[in-house]
């Protein structure tokens, strides 16, 4: 195993997903790629590109993200893993399994919030939608509350 990728939301459970990643990364020398997928810029209506204050929050949101997770990534390292953070933008489900093909992932670790089924019927799982999608093997990390 060469290369894992950590899908993280940045959620609270994102240190559980990066805890087992980890500790797989470290049992076979791999390098821990911790990927997380931003939201896409708002659509605007118009030509334009929109409101100043609306950029400059966006701006601000995708700052905060990229430096959350350059954090994770150089904990990890000083731990002694090679860690890498990325933050790409756009639709979730696509995105993590591009990541994957392009970073040749041997496998990819993500979290499950635990959401119903009322949850998962009007708003979907990425989880099972990774799942039903990708050759890559997956490991689900059960959040807290799914256990």
């Amino acid at each position: 195993m060469k290369n894992i990728l950590a899908a993280v939301d940045l959620s609270p459970i994102t240190h559980e997903v990066l805890r087992m990643a980890v500790d797989l990364a470290r049992e076979h020398g791999a390098t821990l790629w911790i990927v997380h997928v931003a939201a896409p810029d708002p659509d605007l209506v118009g030509f334009e590109p929109g409101p100043q204050h609306i950029r400059d929050h966006r701006a601000n949101e995708l700052r905060d993200e990229h430096l959350e997770l350059q954090q994770l990534a150089a904990e990890r390292t000083a731990a002694g893993v090679d860690a890498r953070a990325l933050l790409v933008q756009g639709p979730t489900v696509a995105t993590i399994l591009d990541q994957a093909a392009r970073l040749q992932a041997d496998l990819v670790v993500m979290g499950s919030h635990g959401h119903g089924a009322l949850h998962r019927f009007f708003v979907g799982s990425v989880c099972q939608q990774v799942l039903t999608s990708t050759r890559t093997p997956l490991l689900i990390v059960p959040s807290s509350a799914s256990e």
